[in-house]
């Protein structure tokens, strides 16, 4: 299980939040995500619990909640995509939680309207589908990784897209983010001091440049995730921040290079964002 908190609804207690899955429980959390963010101030602890995927790994996922439950004195949230009957049927009955099942909400009404039924099949949103499409994946992700912070310049012409930006501005997650939920081979590469003294693109980009997007940041928040790395540096102070931040914007402006702050955004927003204005066709179903 992994865990996070974000900020609460109550300044006393904590919520406890499980994103419980009969595969990887990114499609849960993700929904989830969306759903929390409606409410202000609430802060809670993250679990995600994957591959529920048997009865007995139902009733021990549902056992463990109970546990938290009883330990923190509060009730959990369940946000769950169990998809077959059997697996959601023992789970919500060993759970003692406010469980939320994702997937029935949608699937009993679309079962009556479109009079058919579904598969129930576990895994069903994860299959792979075809080997074509699983290898793309792979190949994307494989790139990415070869292209992260400026690496090589070489194969910069079989990108989908080049992310540009000051060092620690969310380019490697963001990149990482595209390549593996659709497939999009994505470089990233860091502006550094030389490249704000000239004042444009640096000149392995020069040729690329309709497949670049730039990533900023506030000063205030560069300074901070900075100060985690090289507390007190000159690479970390405020003043060096607010310099950097106001030269990659400047330059962005300049060479007409679509850019979003990434403050207060989350990567699926980026991602999203990106996709768009860049006009990149993502596979519909690499994203499932």
């Amino acid at each position: 299980m992994t865990t996070e908190e974000t900020p609460s609804q109550n300044s006393e207690h904590i919520r406890t939040v499980f994103f419980v899955s009969d595969a990887t429980a990114i499609t849960a959390e993700t929904l989830a995500n969306s759903v929390l963010a409606q409410f202000h101030g609430l802060k809670y602890s993250r679990y995600r619990m994957p591959f529920i995927n048997t009865v007995d790994k139902a009733k021990e996922a549902a056992l463990k909640i109970n546990e938290v439950g009883k330990e923190t004195g509060i009730r959990p949230l369940v946000f769950s995509t169990l998809v077959a009957r059997e697996l959601a049927s023992t789970f919500n009955e060993y759970c003692n939680a406010f469980v939320i099942e994702l997937f029935r909400s949608f699937v009993g009404p679309l079962e009556r309207e479109l009079g058919i039924p579904s598969d129930h099949s576990v895994g069903k949103s994860h299959e792979i589908g075809d080997q074509e499409r699983y290898n793309r994946r792979i190949d994307a992700i494989n790139y990415t990784l070869a292209h992260d912070d400026g690496q090589t310049n070489n194969g910069l012409d079989q990108a989908d897209v080049i992310l540009v930006g000051v060092s620690r501005s969310g380019k490697t997650p963001t990149s990482l983010y595209l390549a593996m939920q659709y497939g999009i081979k994505a470089a990233n590469y860091p502006l550094i001091p030389e490249d704000f003294e000239r004042g444009v693109l640096p000149p392995a980009l020069e040729a690329h440049k309709n497949k670049v997007f730039g990533l900023s940041i506030s000063p205030q928040r560069l300074s901070q995730i900075r100060n985690e790395r090289r507390p007190d540096s000159k690479y970390a102070s405020l003043e060096n921040c607010q310099y950097e931040t106001r030269k990659a914007e400047q330059m962005m402006w300049r060479e007409g290079i679509p850019f979003l702050s990434s403050t207060s955004k989350s990567i699926e927003e980026i991602s999203a964002t990106i996709l768009l204005k860049l006009k990149i066709k993502a596979d519909p179903h690499m994203g499932m």
